[in-house]
C-alpha cells in the first residue's frame, strides 16, 4: 500500500529524534509546519518542559501576516522563538526540523532563528 506524505513526514520524524535530543543546557528547536500555519518551540526534553514557543496564530504576528503559510510568516516565527528563547538565556539550541525536509519555510525559519541570535 502507498504511503501518505503524513507516514513518510512521520517516520522521517521518528528517525530523526532518535539521535537529536533536547537538555537543560542545550534544548530542542522544534519545528511543526502545517498546511496553513508554522509553530516552533524550545524544549527541554530531560524535564519534558517547554521553554519558549511561536507560531503564526499568534495575535502580535497574525496582523502583521497575510497568510501563515509561507516564508515570510516563517521568518517571523524564528526570529520571534530565538528572542524569547534569548530573554530566558538559552543560547544554543539543537534544531528538529520534524521530519520536514530542510528546504522552504522549515529553512527560513531556521535562518531567521539564527540571524536573531540562536546558535545550532
Amino acid at each position: 500500500m502507498k504511503q501518505t506524505r503524513k507516514d513518510l513526514v512521520h517516520r522521517r520524524h521518528r528517525r530523526v529524534r532518535k539521535t537529536v535530543n533536547g537538555t537543560s543546557d542545550r534544548p530542542r528547536l522544534a519545528v511543526f509546519r502545517s498546511n496553513n500555519h508554522i509553530y516552533a518551540q524550545v524544549i527541554d526534553d530531560v524535564a519534558g518542559h517547554t521553554l519558549a514557543a511561536a507560531s503564526t496564530l499568534e495575535p502580535e504576528l497574525r496582523e502583521k501576516l497575510s497568510h501563515g503559510a509561507n516564508c515570510d510568516s516563517a521568518a517571523l516565527v524564528g526570529s520571534l522563538v530565538a528572542k524569547r528563547s534569548l530573554d530566558r538565556g538559552i543560547e544554543s539550541v539543537v534544531f528538529d526540523r520534524g521530519g520536514n525536509l530542510y528546504h522552504g519555510r522549515v529553512k527560513a525559519l531556521a535562518d531567521a532563528a539564527r540571524e536573531a541570535g540562536l546558535n545550532f
